[in-house]
């Protein structure tokens, strides 16, 4: 529009221009003067435009918005099937951004076999069991426990248990499945203690053979290379136990033939030291296979 005579008129106010960078221009006001009449009334042609503008800056203002949220959407759903993570708060993932390698939570190892497990039954207990694997070293050699020390004797097994076992344990070997029976002999200071280790099938038949031993269930006494025949009509000590598949005997007697009684303290001691360690070979030997078993 232009302002009556002279030059051209104020050039054009821009609404969406900042006011410190506007021309030297005149804002056009909703009442604005009319021609030589003075007369006022609304400017509707410029009321129009500007309503106009405003309206196309909505609508491109409305689209800028809306492609950020589809393309930050698009980015997410990328992340999302890379790292298959959620993202992290920084907009990233589980999975590394610039490399696309996923990471995995730590796993842990498969716990190891019990060896009372494997012991248990002779499915499982498969290694091979003899006398001088089970009581290692050779007669002669010290083998010390605790704060006693011992020399092994003669070594010996059979198939036949019964024919290692003396008064009422040989008919609770044959009733219960035995397979094998080995022995060893210790000496100390005149004491000699043989200890017996019978083999079962299962766990549940050495325990029936615990439990069926009597008194009178004894194991034969081994003799021979060092060793004095001991327990021969004298008095001695026995015990009995079992673990796993196996049930372990001693039997502990003085080499000069005196009885033992409840003050040979020495004696008892040693029944204790032998019995404790047929237990710890026999632990020993399912641990081994345990450890030897591939993980599942």
């Amino acid at each position: 529009m232009s302002n009556g005579q002279g030059g051209p008129g104020p050039q054009q106010w821009d609404p969406w221009t900042p006011q410190s960078q506007q021309p030297n221009a005149v804002a056009p006001q909703p009442w604005s003067q009319g021609g030589s009449g003075g007369s006022q009334g609304p400017d509707w042609e410029a009321l129009a435009e500007a309503s106009a503008a405003k309206s196309r800056r909505r609508r491109i203002l409305a689209a800028a918005v809306a492609a950020v949220v589809v393309a930050g959407g698009a980015v997410t759903a990328v992340l999302l099937t890379r790292g298959g993570d959620s993202p992290t708060p920084n907009g990233g993932s589980g999975a590394s951004a610039s490399t696309g390698t996923p990471s995995f939570d730590p796993t842990s190892a498969p716990p190891p076999l019990d060896p009372e497990e494997i012991l248990a039954d002779s499915r499982k207990d498969t290694a091979p069991i003899e006398a001088d694997g089970l009581f290692p070293g050779k007669a002669g050699q010290k083998l010390p426990l605790g704060k006693a020390e011992y020399v092994k004797g003669p070594s010996a097994e059979t198939a036949d248990c019964a024919s290692a076992a003396q008064h009422t344990l040989p008919k609770v070997l044959n009733d219960n499945g035995c397979t094998k029976l080995l022995r060893a002999t210790y000496t100390r200071d005149g004491v000699a203690v043989t200890v017996g280790v019978a083999v079962f099938d299962t766990a549940e038949d050495a325990t029936a053979a615990r439990g069926q031993a009597d008194r009178s269930a004894i194991i034969e006494p081994l003799d021979g290379k060092g060793v004095k025949p001991f327990c021969d009509g004298a008095v001695c000590r026995t015990t009995i136990n079992s673990y796993g598949r196996y049930a372990y005997f001693t039997i502990t007697g003085f080499t000069n033939g005196k009885n033992v009684t409840p003050e040979a303290r020495k004696a008892f001691d040693a029944g204790d030291h032998l019995a404790h360690y047929a237990f710890q070979r026999i632990h020993a030997r399912g641990e081994a296979q345990a450890t030897a078993a591939p993980a599942s």
